[in-house]
C-alpha cells in the first residue's frame, strides 16, 4: 500500500507580514514549523503502516527552505518526500495550489491513499484537500476522526458531520482529511532525525509536471484574489472588583449577567 500525505510549513508566529501588491504572507526570515493538522495527518498515515505493509511519501509546495518539513517529516517516520518548488508556483491560491499538488502526486504515480490535515494555519480554507481529490477524480471525505479499519482495498472511518457521526467506507484510490485528535502525533525520533540531514529530497519542478502551461499555477492561475489584507487588532477591557470575597462574587455574577454570559432561572 501507498500512502501520500500532504503537508505544509506554516508560519510559526503570529506576527507575519503582508505584501501589499499581492497579498500573500512574506514568509521570509520568520520561524516555520510543520501545519500542525498534517502531524495529525502523517501520524494516521504512521497508524495505518503498523497495521498493514505500507510505504508513506510526503509531498509539499514551497520554496527551497521547505525541505526543512520534509526533513521533520523523516524524523516522525515518512519514508520519501517530494518538493515542489518553482517560482511559477510562488501566489497561489487554493484552486492553483490543489492542481499544484494534485499533478505532483500524479507525477509521483502509484498512491492507494491520501491523507491530508483538515486546514492549515496560515490559511484555514479546509478546501484544498477536497480540491486536491476533485483535480484527481477520486473519492474523498473531510473531518475524519477515527480509522475504524484498514485493509487492502478499503478504508473504514468515522467522519464528523457536525450534528451526526457518520461511519462510512471507501475503496482506494481516495482522499480523506483528518481532523484534530485523530490520533495523538507522536514525538520526532532522535535516530531518524540524524539520518534526516543526510535523506533524499526529491525536488519536482514545473518541467517535472504534465501540465506544463504555467497559466495554471501561481497567481496566473489563481482566480480569487485577496482584496485587502491587515494585521488583526487586540483590545481587552480591565474591569477590577476589589472588595471582600462575598461582594466580589455578587459584582461578578452582575456583570456576567449584564453581558448575557448567565441568566436568572425562572
Amino acid at each position: 500500500m501507498k500512502i501520500i500525505v500532504c503537508i505544509k510549513q506554516v508560519p510559526d508566529t503570529q506576527k507575519v507580514k503582508v505584501d501589499d501588491k499581492t497579498g500573500v504572507l512574506i514568509r521570509d526570515g520568520i520561524d516555520t514549523k510543520m501545519n500542525p493538522f498534517d502531524l495529525y495527518a502523517l501520524e494516521t498515515a504512521m497508524k495505518i503502516k503498523e497495521q498493514i505493509n505500507a510505504e508513506i511519501t510526503v509531498i509539499t509546495m514551497g520554496p527551497p527552505s521547505a525541505k526543512e518539513v520534509i526533513k521533520e517529516a523523516y524524523a516522525l517516520g515518512a519514508d520519501s518526500g517530494y518538493l515542489l518548488t518553482d517560482r511559477k508556483f510562488a501566489g497561489a491560491d487554493v484552486l492553483a495550489t490543489s492542481f499544484t499538488l494534485a499533478q505532483g502526486i500524479t507525477a509521483i504515480g502509484g498512491y492507494d491513499l491520501i491523507i491530508c490535515g483538515k486546514q492549515t494555519t496560515d490559511g484555514d480554507t479546509a478546501q484544498v484537500g477536497p480540491a486536491i481529490a476533485e483535480h484527481l477524480a477520486i473519492p474523498h471525505v473531510s473531518w475524519v476522526v477515527k480509522i475504524k479499519d484498514v485493509c487492502d482495498k478499503s478504508i473504514t472511518f468515522m467522519e464528523d458531520m457536525l450534528d451526526d457521526i457518520a461511519i462510512a467506507k471507501m475503496n482506494y484510490p481516495c482522499l480523506i482529511t483528518v481532523d484534530k485528535d485523530v490520533f495523538q502525533p507522536r514525538l520526532p525520533s532522535y535516530r531518524l532525525k540524524q539520518q534526516a540531514e543526510t535523506k533524499t529530497i526529491n525536488i519536482l519542478t514545473l518541467e517535472d509536471l504534465a501540465q506544463k502551461d504555467s497559466e495554471h499555477y501561481g497567481l496566473s492561475g489563481s482566480p480569487t484574489q485577496v482584496e485587502k489584507i491587515f494585521e488583526p487588532t487586540s483590545e481587552h477591557e480591565v474591569e477590577r472588583f476589589e472588595q471582600d470575597d462575598k461582594n466580589n462574587a455578587k459584582l461578578l455574577y452582575q456583570k456576567l449577567k449584564e453581558l448575557k454570559y448567565v441568566k436568572e432561572l425562572s
